[in-house]
């Protein structure tokens, strides 16, 4: 077994799943299947509570797989999120048919009961021809909240960012042993790797605004993926009825957001590039609750191997080429901060805000984002050599 599979991290498509995520599951949940597929207008008629409120109790124990898994995990995420969000008035309980099942699974997955990366971009996704590569116009969602070109484009442009980010993935580990083998040339090859593939990440990032417009993604796609952590709307959490574990009372989790993908975090780990002690660092660390497990540890992995910096500062002066690709890396990195934060301004901050449950101030996960990217930004440029 490779490095990468003993991580579950895939060669051919870095953190997405190794095989295409499954579109639907079996007869047993054909009910659940059912109100998924037809959430939009669902959530149109602001029906949606009512009909989960008369389904049957999910059926966890007939799940047979990883796959069949995650796919409930995303369809039972989706619901539970348009439950709490997608009426006018907000709620801060769900049913135990919803909430006992989403609990259960999400224990099993590592992951808190609530809409998380992994299942809004890693797990959402279906190829339009298989045999045609991960990437925009052969990839749509298999599950919306709304639907509409500028939701689907939102997420896809986050899911071609993982796939190019594979060559970046793979070339981590063997960066780090070309510094274990005092081997300068070869860190000096798979820089250029990461390199390449993050400018690549760079250009997708780029295409966002070509079909998603910041007013409809404020308006129309952004209220769905909070959580109920540092909500104005849900002050106190929201309960999960039948879930013992949690004794009635009211949890608090932070809602999806960018924050959660693995992709910078490996970035920043191996090119050494810090963040100062406060509630940022603290905020970065929390993400991890909400990444798929295997992928945490890959992440402590890569945190705690050779420092590639330390290499590049040692030979800074007799090896230029060396100095100069691991520049062309952070400085890289920077642009993508730099331009997510600009993103951020435009499609959040900017924007009107007329409900308390989606504020402009405060970032789906609950957090400051514009002072906290700005931030990120920062410390990112000041590691050049």
């Amino acid at each position: 077994m490779t490095l990468l599979a003993q991580f579950e991290v895939s060669e051919k498509s870095g953190f997405l799943p190794e095989n295409d995520p499954l579109e639907t599951l079996g007869s047993d949940f054909q009910n659940w299947e059912s109100v998924a597929q037809n959430l939009p207008k669902y959530l149109v008629g602001d029906s949606l509570r009512k009909t989960v409120d008369e389904l049957k109790q999910f059926p966890t124990d007939k799940l047979k797989s990883r796959a069949e898994e995650e796919r409930a995990m995303l369809l039972l995420s989706y619901i539970g999120h348009g439950y709490v969000w997608g009426e006018k008035k907000v709620i801060d309980n769900i049913p135990s048919t919803l909430a006992v099942p989403w609990h259960a699974l999400a224990k099993k997955l590592g992951r808190p009961p609530v809409l998380s990366y992994a299942s809004y971009a890693l797990h959402n996704w279906k190829r339009l021809d298989k045999n045609r590569p991960v990437a925009l116009g052969n990839i749509a969602l298999i599950q919306n909240f709304l639907g509409g070109i500028d939701e689907e484009w939102f997420i896809l442009i986050h899911v071609e960012i993982e796939q190019l980010a594979t060559a970046a993935i793979r070339a981590l580990p063997l960066v780090q042993d070309a510094v274990a083998k005092n081997d300068a040339s070869e860190a000096n090859k798979q820089l250029q790797n990461i390199a390449k593939s993050a400018a690549q990440m760079y250009d997708t990032l780029v295409r966002m605004t070509e079909n998603c417009d910041p007013y409809i993604y404020y308006n129309r796609v952004r209220p769905y993926i909070h959580g109920w952590k540092n909500n104005p709307a849900l002050p106190n959490g929201l309960t999960y009825k039948g879930v013992k574990e949690y004794n009635n009372q009211p949890q608090q989790f932070r809602g999806e957001t960018g924050a959660q993908s693995s992709i910078v975090p490996c970035l920043d780990a191996v090119l050494g590039i810090g963040h100062e002690d406060g509630p940022l660092k603290q905020h970065l660390l929390e993400m991890r609750e909400y990444m798929p497990p295997k992928h945490r540890d890959f992440m402590a992995h890569i945190d705690n191997g050779p420092s590639v910096r330390d290499l590049v500062i040692k030979n800074k002066n007799n090896d230029q080429p060396l100095r100069n690709i691991y520049n062309e890396c952070v400085t890289t990195l920077e642009k993508f901060r730099a331009l997510h934060l600009k993103y951020a301004a435009s499609y959040i901050q900017q924007q009107s805000q007329t409900d308390s449950a989606n504020p402009n101030a405060v970032g789906t996960g609950g957090t400051p984002f514009m002072k906290y990217l700005e931030k990120h930004r920062g410390e990112t440029a000041r590691f050049i050599v």
